[in-house]
């Protein structure tokens, strides 16, 4: 029910629009602006409204701004555009923007119009670029924008207008959103303004701001990526010296971003050169390893780690980085604050360890060594007192796994994409080292988990859900089929695997093929198509890998080959470009083939129709590309042509019908489409159905052809068999006599063999005995010049005997003499031998000593330790007792104070005792008085009152 209406202060905007409605300007215009007002008075009367009507209301002023801003670029329209703009920005509509549709897609063309030219306003062109740069980090709008509106391009020609005035804010924004664009996204050369893109970043790394350095070095890193044609236009510039050395200085920079993105730059253009084996040698490549596990694991954001791990998976490439990397010494605990990296609740940082990790698979030492850090079992509970920092935060990444395995399906893809194909990564590598039985358990948990992914997703979700069911179902099937690998695994999933899962897939998938088998055949749909098929045949090679383990499962199998809707996903398989689709297409129809009610026929049809409709389409793609944009893809098999020859026609003639009432809706909500336009829209869609329905009725005409041409060939075929056996016939015979000719030829070949044979041995023996009579001759003149030189020896020897004698008689007199004194010193030796015999007792009598005196000390120090003890006691009882005589002080001054108190209260009662007394005294006087005058008997009286 509408809500009250609400009252209307300010009508300026819709006097506005009313003037321009109502004016000279065009027609669409004025049409749009009546409906704006119409709306915006709709919405603000019932303001439930505004809930169906905020988003295209918007998107139709800012269409309407943008038009005028082209027609008259004045600053009240800019300023309107701007206005405009950040409306747009607050509602969040990027599933709007990019949906394909007419209004969407006109105004992001508009906006790339406005901020392409040179002459807009850089506050305005700034605003647009903040809104496109809300997008550029999701999939599908950032591949929109990539390849669709050509946002890059339209980014590098900003950059190159303002190539003057690099400081200015607008250019770092530009290069910051180009950055986040480029990102894992290859920039295809033609793109205008790439080239001076690149002069322009080549030339501003070295600049003074630091986060322009860090733009320009992150945007070049994308850019470079696995691109050669960048690589190589770099390599040919004049300059790439200086830009090298640039970076190599940036290896020294205390930023760590900015040392990733040049070692990124530096791999992709000299890895494989001079410069790059200098940088990535053995020497340097462990501090690369470092920094990069250290940016992986402590962080320097996540834009660092990304990089960070780009770089490694990149170096892993590198057959020589990888070896260096096995060699690497730290690489278990870097492996294992890798895996703690697993239980963290970030979705990028995660599934960027997971890639890692993927890659490190990829060279088989890694791969083993990731397989038992991950598929150990857990080790025992650690205490809270003990220090196992690695150990803790690495414990069980299995677990983390499993968690990041069996998140929810619109959640980040890549988390459980990239933790499915590692865990397939590591169960091939378990199966192939035989580690299975120590993962036995967590397959158990993971099979728990994983078999509810196979479930069927709720029909209403839309195509989106259904593709990525089918990606992430595709998946863990894969990882299925490869723990059948081992029979032990084989039997666990046999156990938790039900039948009427797989079946349920199945038949759900293949509903949804021939779904989309009879809907309008675009990209979309052909590729959703060909992905149920692949998540089809991987689901029954399932099935027969485990139909022997379950007999529910064999005739279900068996049951669903026979089934008509397979010739769809076979003959898409049959056809692909993927060699794994094909072998996994081939295994199914091995298994299919055998059985009666197998349809071959429709099947062999329908392949000859997808290869003759795939030749056509190229043929006509060819010779103009305008007519077959939206028929470019062939999604319908040949058993629904064959069957119904004009059904896809009629199909298509309904969904033309259904379009142009959809056409004639969106013509009442969106007023600023011209006529003409609207019509030569749909005049192409007419003319691309003909071209479909002629190409069809050419397809029908070219089977019948092709079954005339195979009547004729098979005729051909039996008369070409009947020349065939007798043209074998006179080969044989002439191979009979080329066999004897054969063995003659040979019995002589051998005998010459053996004359060469001999005629070598013979003159290899002369050829030794003219080298041995060369080594007499070498020999005899080597004797003649050693004659000659003993000759002279011996004249200079007996002269030298001479000389010696001499000598020989001064040397014994010497020698007798160093005798006597021998004999003197070999006294004086056996003397300090002596000496020294007794020092050595007098040493070890002080070694007895000192021994005896350190256990003296070591008493005396355990003395000194209990009289410690002692002390400390004594000052504990001490202070006990100066604390009980705190208390006796306190207990003593308050005694003396009721002391005073009572002496000056004795004081008082003596006084008051002495007034009595004297009172007293008074009163005997008086007593005595009156006792004497009553009576004589005075002196008793006395004597009483004395006592």
């Amino acid at each position: 029910s509408p809500a009250t209406p609400l009252p209307l202060s300010d009508n300026g905007l819709f006097s506005r629009f009313e003037v321009l409605a109502g004016g000279s300007c065009c027609c669409s215009i004025g049409q749009c602006c009546g409906e704006l007002i119409i709306n915006f008075r709709a919405a603000i009367v019932y303001p439930s409204l505004w809930i169906k009507m905020d988003v295209s209301t918007c998107l139709k002023s800012l269409l309407l701004a943008i038009r005028q801003y082209r027609n008259n670029k004045s600053a009240i329209n800019a300023s309107q555009l701007q206005k405009h703009i950040e409306e747009v920005c607050g509602l969040k509509c990027g599933g709007v923007l990019f949906s394909g549709q007419v209004l969407p897609s006109e105004c992001l063309s508009g906006l790339m119009e406005v901020a392409g030219d040179p002459n807009t306003n850089h506050t305005l062109t700034g605003t647009i670029i903040s809104l496109l740069a809300q997008f550029a980090s999701d999939g599908e709008a950032k591949e929109a924008l990539h390849s669709s509106y050509n946002f890059t391009g339209t980014l590098a020609a900003i950059i190159h207008c303002n190539r003057t005035t690099p400081e200015e804010p607008l250019v770092l924004q530009c290069l910051n959103v180009l950055q986040r664009l480029t990102y894992n996204v290859r920039t295809l050369h033609c793109v205008s303004h790439v080239h001076e893109l690149i002069s322009f970043l080549m030339q501003h790394v070295q600049s003074s701001n630091d986060d322009t350095v860090k733009a320009c070095l992150g945007l070049m890193a994308n850019l470079c990526r696995h691109d050669t044609s960048v690589q190589s236009h770099i390599k040919s510039q004049s300059n790439v010296k200086a830009f090298y050395r640039a970076l190599i200085n940036f290896l020294g920079h205390n930023c760590l971003t900015v040392v990733v993105f040049a070692l990124s730059i530096l791999s992709s253009l000299t890895l494989n050169e001079e410069v790059g084996q200098k940088l990535f040698n053995a020497k340097n490549i462990h501090q690369t390893f470092q920094l990069i596990f250290n940016i992986t694991v402590n962080g320097d954001g996540t834009l660092t780690r990304n990089y960070a791990v780009d770089l490694l998976v990149d170096l892993l490439k590198n057959p020589k980085i990888a070896d260096y990397l096995t060699k690497y010494k730290h690489l278990s605990v870097c492996l294992s604050e890798v895996l703690g990296l697993l239980h963290s609740k970030d979705p990028d940082t995660a599934s960027k360890v997971m890639e890692l990790l993927v890659s490190l698979c990829s060279v088989p030492v890694l791969r083993k060594l990731v397989c038992e850090t991950v598929l150990r079992p857990p080790a025992p509970r650690i205490q809270l007192g003990t220090r196992k920092g690695v150990q803790a935060r690495g414990s069980e990444p299995s677990l983390a796994l499993v968690h990041w395995v069996t998140s929810p399906l619109d959640g980040p893809e890549q988390c459980y994409m990239q933790a499915l194909s590692l865990l397939i990564e590591l169960f091939e590598e378990a199966i192939d080292s035989s580690l299975c039985s120590s993962a036995q358990s967590f397959v158990e948990l993971l099979l728990q988990e994983v078999l509810v992914l196979l479930h069927s997703p709720d029909s209403t979700e839309g195509d989106h859900s259904l593709k990525k069911h089918c990606l992430r179902a595709g998946r863990v099937v894969d990882l299925l089929l490869v723990l059948c690998g081992d029979d032990a695994l084989r039997m666990l999933v046999s156990q938790r695997l039900s039948p009427e899962v797989c079946v349920s897939q199945v038949e759900l998938l293949l509903s949804y093929c021939q779904d989309l088998a009879g809907s309008t055949c675009t990209t979309s749909n052909y590729q959703l198509s060909q992905l149920c098929s692949e998540v089809v045949l991987k689901t029954l090679e399932l099935m027969s890998h485990l139909k022997q383990q379950m007999p529910d499962m064999e005739t279900s199998f068996y049951r669903i080959l026979q089934d008509q809707r397979m010739v769809t996903p076979l003959s898409l398989a049959l056809t692909s470009n993927c060699r794994e689709n094909v072998q996994v297409a081939l295994r199914i129809l091995f298994e299919a083939a055998p059985l009666p009610d197998f349809p071959s026929v429709i099947l062999g049809d329908s392949i000859a129709a997808n290869n003759a409709y795939r030749q056509r389409d190229g043929e006509l793609s060819s010779r103009s590309s305008s007519a077959c944009d939206d028929v470019s893809f062939a999604g319908k098999s040949f058993s629904m042509m064959h069957a119904e020859p004009s059904g896809s026609a009629y199909h298509s003639i309904d969904s033309l019908i259904k379009k142009l009432r959809n056409g004639v809706e969106l013509q009442e909500k969106v007023k600023d489409v011209h006529m003409s336009e609207v019509i030569d829209v749909y005049e192409q869609k007419l003319s691309a159905l003909a071209c479909k329905e002629s190409r069809l009725q050419d397809l029908l005409e070219a089977k019948a052809l092709a079954l005339s041409q195979a009547d004729r060939l098979i005729a051909q075929y039996r008369c070409q068999r009947a020349q065939a056996e007798a043209e074998a016939r006179k080969l044989a015979s002439l191979l009979k006599d080329t066999e004897r000719r054969k063995e003659d030829l040979q019995t002589e070949l051998n005998d010459q063999l053996l004359e060469v044979e001999r005629l070598k041995s013979d003159s290899q023996q002369l050829l030794e005995h003219n080298g041995r009579l060369q080594a007499v001759a070498d020999q005899h003149q080597e004797l003649k010049g050693t004659y000659n030189q003993l000759l002279s020896r011996y004249d200079k020897g007996e002269g030298m005997l001479k000389e010696l004698q001499a000598a020989h008689i001064s040397l014994t007199q010497q020698a007798e003499g160093m005798k006597k004194i021998n004999e003197g010193l070999q006294l004086q030796q056996e003397r300090t031998l002596a000496e020294m015999a007794e020092r050595e007792q007098q040493i070890k009598g002080l070694k007895l000593d000192v021994l005896e005196k350190d256990r003296n000390i070591t008493g005396l120090q355990n003395e000194l330790k209990r009289q410690e003890e002692q002390i400390h006691e004594m000052e504990e009882n001490i202070s006990i007792l100066r604390k009980e005589l705190n208390k006796t002080e306190q207990a003593r001054k308050d005694s003396s104070i009721k002391a005073s108190s009572l002496e000056l209260q004795k004081s008082q009662l003596e006084a008051k005792v002495e007034k009595m007394e004297g009172d007293l005294s008074k009163h005997t006087q008086m007593i005595a008085m009156i006792h004497s005058l009553s009576s004589g008997k005075l002196k008793d009286v006395t004597a009483n009152l004395s006592l």
